[in-house]
C-alpha cells in the first residue's frame, strides 16, 4: 500500500524542495487571507491564489485544496513522477484530470538548533467547502492541533531509544528522530502505518516494517540495532495495540496520541480505542512504567471522566499509584457531557444524519449509567525515578491550568523534571544555604487604586512555559525580590524578618515551603544545588 521505488521517492522529495512545495513556500502562495481559509477548510480562496498554472500552485491545488488538476499540469509540476504516483494509490488520473487519493502536505519544525522543512502523507481532510464529511473506520490524521501539540510538549534532550505509541501518520516519529539514536512507532491500524512508512521515506528516514530483522543486536533492544555513525536514522514500524508489539522492551522516552475518546463504543481508528470510556488512557498510564528506562521520561495526550461527586485529581491518582512514578497531570479543558458528544459526532460526519439522534441520546445515557458530570482533557508526563527513590519520595502533581500557555512547552517540561530532582535531594538546612535566582521570565505586579498607602494584590506573573500568576504576600514578595543569586535562602529570611518585626523561625517555617513551590514551578531557579550537596 502507497510503495514507491526508494529512486521515486528520492525524486519526489527532490522535487517539492525544488518547486517550494514547503509551509513557509505555500503560505507565500497562498497569502494570508487563503491560507486562514483553508485552516477553516475554506477551498474557494486558494483556489483563486493558484489559478497561474505554476508548480508550487499545482501541487497547493492537487493536494491541500484537493482540487482536480488538468493532467499535464500534474505531469509538468511532477516530471516522471506521475505514473508511479498513480500506481501507488496516492494520486488517480481519469481522462485528462488528476486528482490525490492521500493527502501529502509540508510540515515545519523550528527549533534552538535549526530549520526543519518536512511532508506528511495522511488521508485527505474530510468535509471541505462544508461538504458533509465521510469518515472511514481507518481513516489517518494528517497534521492536526492534537499531533502538534504533543510535538511541542515533547522533551527533546537526546536518548538512545524512543516509541512513538499510536503513530498515526507518523509526526512525533519525525520528531523522534531527530534526538533518537533508535525509534519504534506502533500502531493498530494498517493503512496508518502504511503513511507512516511513506512519511518516513519522504524525509529520509530507512523503515524498517513489522517481523523484519535487522540484524544482530541485544535482546533487550527488540531485535533494534543502533544506526553506524553518518547513517540516517531507522524508523522502526510495528503493528498492534497499547505496547503489545513492544513486550520486554524499555525506552527513554515514549510519546502518545492514542485514541482518547471516552465513549460507550467507537469504530473510527484514530479516536476510538473499542474499550469503553477512559479505560484505554488508564491502561496506558498504568502500564507505560514498566517500558521506561529508569529516568525514561512518557508523554500522553489523555481524556478522563469527571464522576459526579468526586475530584477528577482523585480518579487521576488511582492510575498514578499503580504507575509508581514521579507524574505531572494539567487539565487543560473540561466539557460538559452534551458539549462532548457534539464535538466528537461532528467530527465522524455524523451531524444531521439518519440516526444522528440516536447516537447522540444513548451517548448521553450511557454518561448517565457512569454517573459522569464532564470529561476532562489533558496532558500527563511520567517519569519512572531511580531505584534508590522510595515511593513516598516519589513526585506527583495534579493541576487545572485552561489558560495560554507559550509553545513549545517541551523546555518547560525538562525544568520540572530537574526541579524535582533538585527539591527531592534538598533538605531544608541544604536549601537554607543555597543562593536561589529569580526567573528571567518573571515579572512583579503591584495592583492596587490609585492613590492607595499599599497594593490590594502582589502578583508574579511569568512570560514563559505555563505563563503562569501567583498572588503572594508581602514577605514573598520581597524574598523573591532578593534572589539574585547573592544571598543564601537563609540570609533572606532572617533579613526578612529584622525589616517585617516577625520571628526569624516562624519566619523560615511559613516561607521554605512557598520557595520549594516557586522552585517547582519555575519562578526561582537554584544554580548551586550540585556544590551544596557535596
Amino acid at each position: 500500500m502507497f510503495e514507491l521505488d526508494d529512486e521515486v521517492v528520492a525524486r519526489l522529495r527532490d522535487r517539492l524542495s525544488e518547486v517550494g512545495y514547503t509551509v513557509d513556500g505555500v503560505q507565500r502562495q497562498l497569502g494570508p487571507v487563503a491560507h486562514a481559509a483553508l485552516h477553516r477548510n475554506e477551498t474557494t480562496p486558494g483556489l483563486r491564489e493558484t489559478d497561474d498554472g505554476g508548480p508550487l500552485a499545482t501541487l497547493v491545488r492537487l493536494w491541500l485544496l484537493q482540487a482536480s488538476v488538468p493532467r499535464s499540469r500534474v505531469a509538468d509540476a511532477l516530471p516522471e513522477l506521475l505514473e508511479p504516483l498513480v500506481a501507488a494509490g496516492i494520486l488517480y488520473g481519469r481522462g485528462d484530470e488528476v486528482c490525490a487519493l492521500v493527502d501529502l502536505r509540508p510540515y515545519g519544525q523550528t527549533d534552538a538548533r535549526s530549520e526543519q522543512d518536512w511532508w506528511v502523507a495522511a488521508d485527505l481532510t474530510p468535509g471541505l467547502d462544508g461538504v458533509r464529511p465521510t469518515v472511514e473506520p481507518d481513516h489517518v490524521l494528517g497534521v492536526n492541533s492534537a499531533a502538534t501539540t504533543l510535538a511541542q510538549l515533547t522533551v527533546r534532550n537526546r536518548v538512545d531509544r524512543a516509541l512513538d505509541l499510536g503513530t498515526g501518520c507518523g509526526i512525533q516519529a519525525l520528531h523522534l528522530s531527530r534526538h533518537a539514536r533508535q525509534v519504534v512507532a506502533t500502531d493498530v491500524n494498517p493503512r496508518a502505518l502504511a503513511l507512516a512508512r511513506l512519511t518516513a521515506r519522504l524525509n529520509g528516514l530507512e523503515v524498517r516494517g513489522p517481523g523484519e530483522s535487522s540484524g544482530p543486536s541485544r535482546p533487550s533492544d527488540g531485535g533494534v540495532r543502533s544506526p553506524g555513525p553518518g547513517a540516517p536514522p531507522t524508523l522502526h514500524l510495528r503493528e498492534g495495540s497499547l505496547f503489545e508489539p513492544v513486550q520486554g522492551e524499555r525506552f527513554d522516552l515514549v510519546v502518545s496520541n492514542p485514541p482518547f475518546v471516552v465513549s460507550p463504543r467507537g469504530d473510527l481508528a484514530y479516536r476510538d480505542s473499542g474499550l469503553a470510556g477512559d479505560e484505554f488512557c488508564r491502561r496506558l498510564v498504568v502500564e507505560a512504567p514498566r517500558h521506561l528506562t529508569e529516568g525514561g521520561v512518557c508523554q500522553i495526550l489523555a481524556n478522563w471522566l469527571h464522576i459526579r461527586g468526586e475530584d477528577w485529581r482523585d480518579r487521576l491518582n488511582t492510575w498514578l499509584v499503580r504507575a509508581g512514578c514521579d507524574a505531572w497531570v494539567i487539565q487543560r479543558e473540561v466539557a460538559d457531557p452534551a458539549q462532548y458528544i457534539e464535538v466528537w459526532l461532528k467530527d465522524a460526519g455524523l451531524h444531521g444524519t439518519p440516526g444522528y439522534r440516536e447516537r447522540y441520546d444513548e451517548w448521553l445515557g450511557w454518561f448517565e449509567a457512569q454517573n459522569a458530570e464532564a470529561i476532562g482533557m489533558g496532558w500527563i508526563i511520567l517519569r519512572r525515578p531511580d531505584r534508590s527513590v522510595r515511593p513516598e519520595r516519589r513526585h506527583v502533581r495534579l493541576e487545572e491550568w485552561t489558560t495560554t500557555v507559550a509553545q513549545p512547552l517541551g523546555p518547560e517540561v525538562s525544568r520540572w523534571l530537574a526541579a524535582v530532582d533538585q527539591l527531592r535531594a534538598l533538605d531544608d538546612r541544604a536549601l537554607l544555604a543555597l543562593r536561589p535566582r529569580v526567573a528571567e521570565h518573571v515579572d512583579f505586579e503591584q495592583i492596587g487604586r490609585p492613590g492607595a498607602a499599599d497594593p490590594e494584590h502582589l502578583v508574579l506573573r511569568q512570560r514563559a512555559g505555563l505563563c503562569r500568576a501567583e498572588r503572594v504576600d508581602t514577605a514573598e514578595a520581597g524574598f523573591v525580590g532578593a534572589c539574585d543569586g547573592t544571598l543564601t535562602t537563609g540570609q533572606i529570611i532572617d533579613a526578612l524578618a529584622t525589616l517585617l518585626g516577625e520571628d526569624e523561625v516562624t519566619l523560615r517555617t511559613r516561607l521554605l515551603p512557598r520557595v520549594r513551590q516557586f522552585v517547582e514551578e519555575g519562578y526561582l531557579s537554584l544554580p548551586d544545588v550540585a556544590s551544596a550537596l557535596s
